[in-house]
């Protein structure tokens, strides 16, 4: 039984070092979603424009997925100043809860881009299971760090991530 529970921990933990560093120099797909107005967005364009990009996974009924982009939110303008970067919240709402994603993002007065995934086309493109899970993309449009989960703090974190790619 410990030979179990001990491989069991070795392998969930390889599994979570994976989910973090193997992404690295992979570039986002050629995927359309729609943004919280209607219009068509190509994710690949955010790795284009010569901006760090931030895309975060999330959804409505998420708690954890809320207090990361409100938390990230309360940073946002600094960090838009001090590393040249963009925020990108990507929700993986189905078509029951597609109509309460504007409305939250009006009540949170969120100033980022919001792009609906209700047909899951990015999140299996991008090997995503359940929210939150964010993904860091570099100036040239590199998947540079993933980080599945989120725990108070986890956005200082990702901060430190973010000034690796600027000094």
């Amino acid at each position: 039984m410990k030979k179990i529970i001990t491989l069991l921990l070795i392998l969930s933990g390889s599994t979570i070092t994976y989910a973090q560093s193997d992404s690295s120099l992979a570039s986002l797909p050629d995927v359309t979603l729609k943004n919280v107005e209607g219009t068509d967005v190509n994710i690949a364009d955010y790795g284009k424009n010569g901006k760090i990009t931030v895309i975060s996974f999330w959804a409505t009924w998420c708690k954890p997925c809320i207090k990361e982009l409100k938390n990230v939110d309360e940073h946002l303008e600094e960090w838009k100043e001090l590393y040249n970067m963009e925020l990108v919240a990507v929700s993986v709402d189905d078509s029951r809860n597609y109509a309460k994603v504007k409305p939250m993002v009006n009540a949170f007065n969120w100033d980022f881009d919001v792009l609906l995934d209700p047909n899951g086309d990015l999140q299996r493109a991008l090997n995503v299971v359940n929210p939150p899970v964010t993904f860091l993309i570099d100036q040239n449009g590199n998947i540079v760090y993933t980080h599945t989960g989120y725990v108070e703090g986890d956005e200082y974190e990702l901060e430190d991530h973010i000034k690796e790619l600027v000094h």
